[in-house]
């Protein structure tokens, strides 16, 4: 079975086990698109059950990969893979939704807020990421994952401009019993849609039903 690797790098989750995806609803508009951006030590791949489960609603998912994944390289060289993406995939002026976990949570609001990606994004939801650091980013010294660190200069200047997320439709959804982002209330956000979910481990929440019916319900 594959396997999954969690922030640290240390834990590994089968990743059929307990995975199920939902039966299709009401179809969605095929003009909707949504871009999932997965977290660290992930691929796009990572997020497949939940990318599954919105093509089944209609929705049309693009997935970038992040490269390297190891959080060796600075958020902004991140977030510049997010845009150039964009920029390959998607028409001039075309609107989107986008979705990022973990890490890639934080790499998405640094497209949105610092790159110009609040043209562009229609609703924006982050799944268990870092907003407010996490004290496993202080167990590593590279430059991505330094960024992680509570109190750090990007993770500030990103959070005293949250307001920008205002202009769109933004949902956080995290889970109280997450060991990966400490502590899990980091996840919270003062503007927005705060959802909690129950799910046991940080990799579940882009597995399991329940967080994968929030995040239908935000791009609703």
């Amino acid at each position: 079975m594959a396997r999954w690797i969690t922030f640290m790098g240390m834990m590994f989750l089968p990743a059929a086990a307990r995975c199920a995806v939902a039966a299709p609803g009401a179809e969605a508009s095929a003009t909707r698109r949504v871009l999932l951006v997965h977290g660290i030590y992930d691929s796009p791949w990572s997020m497949i059950w939940l990318r599954r489960s919105l093509e089944a609603r209609g929705w049309q998912v693009e997935a970038v990969k992040i490269t390297p994944n190891d959080g060796s390289i600075p958020f902004e060289e991140m977030a510049r893979q997010v845009s150039d993406f964009v920029d390959a995939h998607f028409p001039p002026g075309e609107k989107f939704d986008v979705v990022g976990f973990s890490m890639g949570g934080l790499v998405s609001r640094y497209y949105i807020q610092k790159m110009g990606g609040a043209a562009r994004v229609r609703r924006f939801v982050s799944i268990s990421a870092p907003n407010h650091g996490t004290a496993w980013a202080w167990l590593s010294g590279r430059s991505g994952v330094r960024q992680m660190r509570p109190g750090s200069e990007m993770l500030r200047e990103l959070n005293e401009g949250a307001g920008a997320l205002e202009s769109l439709d933004y949902t956080s959804i995290y889970t109280p019993l997450d060991l990966t982002i400490l502590p899990s209330a980091s996840s919270r956000m003062p503007v927005g849609r705060n959802v909690i979910t129950w799910v046991p481990l940080h990799p579940l929440m882009v597995m399991m039903p329940q967080p994968m019916r929030e995040v239908e319900r935000a791009l609703e």
